[in-house]
């Protein structure tokens, strides 16, 4: 497999799940009925999957876990965990909006480490 292929689609799908995300995010915060839309529930986790895909090629490619990549697959975690707050667990608007800025920051702390290849992300 081609690395600058599977890392141009890794970005491509990053780039496209955070658009998701914001705009999931919002329709949350504003109580949008487009939430409910088929496409609005499923087009994410296609985008998420290839993601992650990519994700696992690219670890193999790079000869397996290094301490930057165990630094983006916790902060992973973390994302997903505060982004189900930001889009469907937050009980009031407020706590679904400040658990997407929250879930953004942790978005663009992954952004850093990736670009870095440094747990300290934008700090190295």
């Amino acid at each position: 497999m081609n690395y600058l292929l599977v890392k141009h689609l890794h970005v491509s799908a990053a780039t496209l799940s955070i658009i998701f995300f914001v705009v999931r995010a919002w329709w949350s915060v504003t109580n949008s009925a487009r939430l409910q839309w088929r496409a609005v529930k499923v087009l994410p986790h296609i985008v998420d999957t290839v993601l992650l895909v990519c994700g696992v090629i690219l670890t193999v490619m790079l000869g397996g876990l290094r301490p930057w990549i165990v630094a983006k697959l916790i902060a992973l975690v973390l994302y997903i965990v505060v982004g189900t707050v930001a889009i469907k667990r937050g009980k009031t608007a407020f706590t679904r909006g400040v658990a997407a800025l929250v879930a953004i920051a942790i978005f663009f702390y992954i952004v850093g480490v990736a670009l870095a290849h440094n747990p300290m992300s934008w700090l190295s």
